[in-house]
Formats: structure tokens, sequence, C-alpha cells
């Protein structure tokens, strides 16, 4: 079953501040524990792809056509804190086994080696495009 794991990051939910203001040694040690996952799901096939996401500064959103031109505007810019942080689409025996791999990213390493308990969206995949 395939199962696409939402990491949501949400600030004032953690009170751990977005990864660009961390310091640089506490990035790297929680980049080192979400490489570590990423391989062993890799080296067991349960990983098909994982993506980190840019901040959504940088996000445009698309909501239709008008004229024959994309209607396009900036954001997202949610009333929170809340951001997609990046997802991981992995093909699994079943939910039970999706939601231990999202409770080992939600407790990734932040701040001071403390987890920081994102949240995991947990979705799964309906059925695929050929």
């Amino acid at each position: 079953m395939k199962f696409l794991l939402l990491t949501r990051h949400n600030a004032a939910e953690t009170a751990v501040p977005p990864m660009t203001e961390w310091d640089p040694a506490d990035a790297e040690a929680h980049l080192a524990a979400l490489r570590a996952i990423n391989t062993q799901l890799t080296e067991s096939g349960e990983l098909l792809t994982m993506q980190a996401l840019a901040d959504p500064a940088s996000a445009r959103v698309v909501s239709g056509i008008d004229a024959g031109v994309p209607i396009v505007t900036d954001g997202p810019y949610p009333e929170s804190t809340e951001l997609f942080a990046g997802y991981q689409l992995v093909d699994v025996v079943d939910e039970d086994r999706a939601v231990e791999i999202a409770a080992q990213v939600a407790a990734a390493p932040g701040p001071g080696g403390k987890p920081i308990n994102n949240r995991i969206e947990v979705r799964a995949v309906m059925f695929t495009w050929a």
C-alpha cells in the first residue's frame, strides 16, 4: 500500500523556529537523522521518493485559467505559522507501518537535540495514474 507522509511544521505548536533560524549543528543533526531514516527505508524497498520543500514565501498558488492565462497568486500565506516542510512517498505492507515511519520522522531532533514532534499527515494513495 502506498502512503504519502506530509510533514507539517507549526512553530507555534512545537515552539521550534524554522530551520533557517537554527544553529547549523542542530540543522545538520536533524538532516542526518532524516537521512538515516530514508536510508533504512530505501534499503528495505519502502521509500519511493522524498523531498524537502522550500519556504512558502517562494510558492505560487494556481487557481485556474482566465482567458487562456493561468491565474497565479503569491502564497500560500497561512494565518498560522504552519507550513508543509516536505514529504515521503512510501510503499508499505499496511497503514500501521506508515504510521510507524511517520512517528520516526516526527521525532527527528531539533534545536538542542530535542525531538521536534512535527505533525505528519499520513494519507493513503487512492490510485496511481499510468
